[in-house]
């Protein structure tokens, strides 16, 4: 049962810690701060829009 919940919420906990940094990191300081806020807050839309471009298409039956 433990591994199961593990295998389902691995991704959305490691993209909510990537996300948790990203915005620390953001408040913290300047300049390399900024660029790793950027990346980490940045790959999850990456990610996001890679999963939606690779679903597959509806098309309508008529």
């Amino acid at each position: 049962m433990r591994r199961g919940l593990w295998m389902i919420f691995r991704w959305p906990l490691l993209l909510a810690v990537l996300s948790l940094f990203g915005l620390i990191s953001a408040l913290v300081g300047d300049e390399v701060y900024d660029l790793l806020s950027w990346l980490s807050l940045g790959i999850p839309l990456v990610l996001l829009g890679w999963v939606w471009w690779r679903m597959p298409r509806r098309t309508r039956e008529r």
